[in-house]
């Protein structure tokens, strides 16, 4: 699933194409894409609104238009396509939004997991989803104060805390491992256990690991790319991530990995104690 450095890799893939261009029409093929309003009320007022700005809200795509605001999340394997009016439909293109009257602007979705949310400017800061978000990684409010409030009492592994989107918001599994190991807590420890000046030192590396992920166009992950032909390179500077039985870069150690809430962790064990 494409992580903070990913999002911010689709919009400015995207931002050269779609921006000024208007909403001249809209089709779905694919319903249960559209979380909010229902379809057809998305379909109709989504119509000649014109695309002003795009940006980031944790995993979240946020385009501005007019009144309103798009939100689009890519879940597995979303992803967007430029077409002519004209061209042929593929079986995973699930909403279309026609720029211009000329310009076929396309979601592709293979999972059908992707969610599209149209709300009101004013209300969309109030309301799911953008209302349930936490802090971004790079906000000023994101101290070790902060963290350890949110975290303290809780008994779960810290790497279940650091995909909590609550909290901190556009941190996932591959992020979060290598963020853990820079810190030298292991995964399976309890976030109430971390001390403040420990949560000061993941702030700092979640900082360090997102920024050069996001200078590097992000990771192309399995069957994720930004969009056509764009493609990150930061799978190249993993840590541990997907390095089960390689030997760790600092100690030399075996990489472990273990699965944690489901989700396939990686770790070194004489590192991160």
């Amino acid at each position: 699933m494409p992580e903070k450095p990913e999002v911010i890799t689709v919009i400015k893939s995207l931002a050269p194409n779609i921006l000024g261009k208007e909403i001249t029409g809209c089709n779905v093929y694919w319903n249960n894409i559209i979380a909010y309003p229902d379809v057809e009320s998305f379909k109709k007022n989504i119509i000649d609104q014109t695309i002003h700005d795009i940006a980031t809200r944790g995993k979240w795509i946020v385009i501005t238009l007019d009144k309103d605001l798009l939100l689009i999340h890519l879940r597995m394997e979303g992803k967007f396509l430029f077409r002519n009016k004209e061209d042929h439909f593929g079986k995973h293109e699930h909403v279309e939004f026609i720029l211009d009257d000329s310009i076929s602007f396309r979601f592709h979705d293979v999972r059908k997991f992707g969610k599209m949310y149209l709300v009101n400017k004013e209300e969309a800061n109030f309301r799911k989803p953008l209302s349930e978000l936490g802090l971004e990684y790079d906000d000023q409010k994101l101290t070790n104060e902060y963290f350890f409030e949110k975290i303290h009492c809780k008994k779960v592994p810290i790497k279940t805390v650091l995909l909590d989107q609550k909290i901190i918001t556009g941190i996932g599994n591959i992020y979060d491992d290598e963020i853990l190991f820079m810190s030298g807590i292991h995964p399976n420890r309890k976030a109430s256990e971390i001390t403040l000046k420990e949560c000061q030192l993941i702030i700092d590396n979640t900082k360090i690991v997102l920024e050069k992920a996001i200078a590097l166009g992000g990771s192309t992950i399995k069957s994720f790319t930004s969009s056509e032909g764009v493609h990150g390179l930061f799978q190249n500077e993993l840590l541990v991530h997907g390095k089960k039985g390689e030997k760790c870069p600092n100690c030399g150690s075996t990489i472990t990995k273990i699965q944690l809430g489901g989700r396939g962790t990686y770790f070194c064990s004489h590192c991160q104690k």
